[in-house]
């Protein structure tokens, strides 16, 4: 059997070897986290970036059976943000150098919606003096949608799998045509083609879920050529279906340990893409972004949502921060990313580097 010293020389994984390191002890993690942490400052420098993180609707289209607001939980308060409050949140943003937003809703899919999110783009432009770097998670579109938003400055989207084992995704989606597994894979093709910084991500440490499936994604991701990754560990919901499953669950520690390995693998075998440390992190340790940082991960999310909403857009239970001003969730993180000894990355894009170097190519 391989050691772990001679696998991480290696620069890329079978996935044996990826379910080694999935599988590693405390001091065999610790040297993985070293080498993925080398591997980020060889590749990335020293630099964290931020998206603050506008979550402008909770209304839904989609029934998945792991998150809080989807269609069939009735006891969600549903919201929408005004275009004002966007553009404020937005303008906090750009006057305090994060750099970039990440405007994440439900699914929704409609000619309103689509026209909405046209015009707002254009006067989140015209208010930032066209200087934020603008990531939309707005879920499945058309082409014709995604192209549109391109050509008005949207320039990353992330569109998470959850899973790319199609048995597994008919465990966390209802197997309907409105949440096809197909229809999924397309849209990041789509994306690819018409030129964004395609993101995508998986949830770990979820029921029927194996090493195998966590090694496969990774793979997937690799093979499909991603820019960016938000990736972290399951936090079940209790108005959701997955929720019946919670007694085979393993611990919410080992999810957390889980998810920084995955962190520093994918480091390791995709080394100039961004990888974003997830809030879900810190909903199980309270130094779980930092944590994630030191081991590979180089985005931070600031919420910059208006704090009387932030309790309504749960998609997971324990979700921190949800009492915090955009003002104190900027001192805080400040602090933590300082703790950590690296620096923030202020009134830089933070654009991926991955992303250029396949541009160049082609």
């Amino acid at each position: 059997m391989k050691s772990i010293e001679s696998i991480l020389a290696q620069d890329t994984f079978s996935k044996e070897d990826i379910i080694y390191l999935l599988s590693t002890n405390v001091e065999d993690r610790n040297k993985l986290y070293s080498k993925a942490a080398e591997v980020k400052e060889k590749y990335l420098s020293r630099k964290i970036y931020f998206r603050g993180l506008i979550e402008m609707s909770n209304l839904c289209q989609k029934n998945c059976n792991y998150c809080g607001i989807r269609i069939g939980n009735s006891k969600v308060k549903r919201y929408n943000l005004s275009d004002d409050e966007v553009l404020e949140s937005a303008k906090f943003a750009w006057e305090n150098r994060y750099g970039s937003i990440a405007i994440q809703t439900g699914e929704v899919n409609n000619k309103n919606f689509t026209e909405r999110i046209e015009g707002l783009l254009d006067k989140i432009n015209r208010a930032t003096n066209n200087e934020l770097g603008i990531t939309l998670s707005l879920g499945e579109q058309s082409d014709d949608t995604y192209q549109r938003w391109f050509n008005k400055g949207a320039v990353r989207y992330l569109l998470r799998i959850e899973s790319s084992t199609q048995d597994l995704y008919y465990k966390l989606h209802p197997n309907n045509k409105n949440h096809n597994f197909e229809t999924r894979i397309n849209c990041l093709k789509s994306l690819k083609r018409i030129g964004y910084q395609v993101g995508t991500g998986v949830m770990i440490g979820l029921p029927f879920q194996t090493l195998e499936h966590l090694a496969d994604d990774l793979l997937w991701m690799q093979e499909f050529d991603v820019d960016m990754v938000g990736m972290g560990p399951y936090v079940e919901h209790p108005d959701t279906p997955l929720f019946d499953f919670k007694d085979i669950l393993i611990p919410q520690e080992e999810r957390f340990n889980l998810a920084l390995k995955m962190t520093a693998i994918l480091r390791i075998l995709m080394k100039d893409i961004n990888i974003a440390a997830p809030t879900a992190l810190q909903a199980i340790d309270p130094l779980g972004r930092e944590k994630a940082i030191k081991c590979g991960a180089n985005i931070i999310m600031p919420n910059i949502t208006p704090g009387y909403y932030r309790n309504d857009y749960k998609l997971y239970e324990n979700k921190p921060c949800l009492d915090d001003a955009a003002d104190d969730c900027k001192k805080c993180l400040e602090a933590r990313i300082h703790l950590t000894g690296y620096e923030i990355g202020y009134g830089e894009h933070g654009n991926s580097k991955h992303h250029s170097a396949r541009i160049e190519k082609s």
